[in-house]
């Protein structure tokens, strides 16, 4: 008979599954009833990442989920995991594997219903609630069937590219689970009738066309498929637009590149190019009011192929149980035309910025713009919603999947604690955190978490002395801030170097020092007018004036 003591425990069997799908770092807070586990993470091959609070957790491992494919937040029961709410929601709108592990508790202190701490109503409150905002979830308190469960949920969240939960109750972590288990090789197809169907469409369709476009999304990015979205343009000489969520899904330095295609708050020779197509190939398109630039979009679904991995429609026909990633393999290996597409609209590329000698106040056009300049190809932007997003739309990337913003669901305060989770999962890349000093305060702290881990992003906070973008639809003083000195968090933290910036020539000198301070964080504290504002916030205005 097999020995009890040998055999692997629940917990030991989540880690190594996590492992197996190449997760190295957790992200959370410990509390008592998730201690146990945490215990076991320390004793794995896994680095246990503590944040300042559950939300910075819950945005870290939604970046590293984007970047590496799989992300772990791990916190304990309703105080920790209702707190990781608001990025699970955001995981799963914008399509990032996200795991989220929550400590309970036991089994056996749940018998009479006892008013155990942290419990809101019943012991299932926050699974009920979470199953809200993931697409598969279980509570591991049947040794028999935990191993099984573990690997339907995780399997979920690399098949969908949602968040999952996983509850963990305290008494449950050091029990083995079952003997002789092994986890399943999982293989989905589609179905090959309907796939050949939709591919002879799609092909007619692309081959009759005068002057066909791509517009690629992050979905592209999730499932892995970036080098089949290159094939694709290539063979068949097809240009290729972006959205501001798939930003980066191609290098902008790629000759098919138009840019990025977001209606009205994108530059017109885009849009027109985009608009003006017989035919349209959206892939893995996430059809948002902020990717289609605020409702300003023109697309004509008459003339479009629009593939996700939940649909696929070929004009006003819908294909069933097609996946994604086989339908665009399909159209690499199908007979398209190549097409001349003509001279494309020209990228706007990054120029020399010169600062003005008279202590110009900087403007966000031109902090954009010295921004620009001082990006280099081992980067990664990540943006906060606003301005900073809408501004940065206009920043050039030169390589893949080197821009994260959360571009739909759009909750204020993800970029600094998202740019922990990017570092951790490419350590190679120095994040450029652009945040709003109303996002700052939400979440700034997860600075003293760069410190303790050693990294070193550029933090440049668009200071307008509130909320910015709130300001351009109704303002009020419910928009206003209190000032901070953000430049001199660094004398509280002991770390890193912050520059206070209020003029053209002291973000220029503030951007040189950040580039050669590389030993820890840079903090750009930027002193902007409240109503001062992107270029690409000011063409969806002037656009969406015209139709008043």
């Amino acid at each position: 008979m097999e020995d009890m003591n040998q055999r692997t425990t629940i917990g030991e069997y989540l880690i190594e599954r996590l492992s197996a799908h190449g997760v190295r770092h957790v992200f959370g807070i410990p509390g008592d009833y998730v201690l146990g586990f945490y215990n076991q993470l320390i004793a794995s091959p896994l680095k246990v990442v503590t944040t300042s609070d559950e939300q910075g957790a819950g945005f870290a491992a939604d970046a590293y989920a984007r970047v590496s494919g799989l992300g772990v937040v791990c916190i304990t029961y309703c105080v920790g995991g209702l707190k990781v709410m608001n990025p699970t929601a955001g995981a799963f709108a914008e399509k990032s594997p996200v795991v989220v592990i929550s400590g309970a508790p036991g089994v056996h202190e749940r018998e009479k219903n006892p008013l155990l701490h942290h419990k809101v109503r019943d012991f299932d409150t926050q699974k009920r609630v979470f199953e809200q905002v993931t697409v598969a979830s279980a509570v591991l308190d049947n040794p028999e069937t935990a191993f099984a469960e573990i690997d339907r949920v995780l399997h979920a969240a690399l098949r969908f590219k949602r968040p999952v939960y996983l509850e963990l109750p305290r008494d449950m972590v050091a029990v083995p689970g079952r003997a002789g288990y092994r986890a399943p090789e999982i293989h989905e197809t589609s179905d090959p009738m309907v796939l050949q169907e939709a591919l002879a469409e799609a092909v007619a369709l692309l081959n009759s066309a005068k002057k066909p476009v791509v517009l690629a999304d992050v979905e592209l990015q999730r499932f892995g498929m970036q080098d089949e979205l290159v094939r694709i343009i290539e063979k068949a000489n097809i240009p290729v637009a972006s959205t501001i969520l798939g930003k980066s899904v191609i290098s902008e330095q790629h000759p098919l590149y138009l840019g990025v295609y977001e209606g009205a708050m994108g530059r017109d020779a885009v849009r027109e190019y985009v608009e003006s197509s017989d035919c349209v190939l959206m892939l893995g398109v996430f059809m948002t009011d902020i990717n289609l630039g605020g409702n300003t979009a023109r697309l004509d679904l008459g003339k479009s192929i629009y593939a996700t991995s939940e649909k696929l429609a070929i004009r006003y026909h819908t294909f069933e149980n097609v996946r994604l990633k086989d339908f665009v393999r399909g159209l690499i290996a199908a007979p398209l035309n190549r097409h001349e597409p003509g001279p494309l609209p020209a990228l706007p590329r990054p120029v020399q910025f010169v600062p003005d000698p008279q202590n110009t106040q900087i403007s966000v056009k031109r902090l954009f713009e010295r921004i620009n300049e001082f990006l280099t190809d081992d980067m990664v932007v990540v943006a906060d919603v606003g301005d900073s997003l809408f501004g940065a739309s206009d920043l050039y990337i030169r390589r893949r999947t080197e821009f994260l913003g959360p571009a739909y669901y759009a909750s204020m305060g993800f970029a600094v604690p998202a740019a922990v989770g990017a570092q951790m999962a490419r350590p190679g890349l120095r994040p450029l955190v652009l945040v709003g000093d109303g996002a700052f305060q939400m979440t700034g702290m997860e600075i003293s978490t760069m410190v303790r881990n050693g990294l070193n992003p550029v933090v440049v906070v668009l200071n307008n002395a509130g909320y910015g973008t709130e300001r351009h639809i109704h303002d009020g003083p419910y928009n206003d801030l209190l000032a901070w000195n953000y430049w001199k968090l660094p004398e509280v933290l002991g770390a890193g170097r912050g520059f206070l910036v209020q003029t053209e020539a002291e973000l220029d000198a503030a951007l040189d020092a950040a580039a050669r301070h590389t030993e820890s964080f840079c903090l750009l504290d930027v002193h902007l007018e409240p109503l001062d504002h992107s270029p690409a916030l000011g063409r969806l205005a002037e656009r969406l004036s015209k139709c008043i």
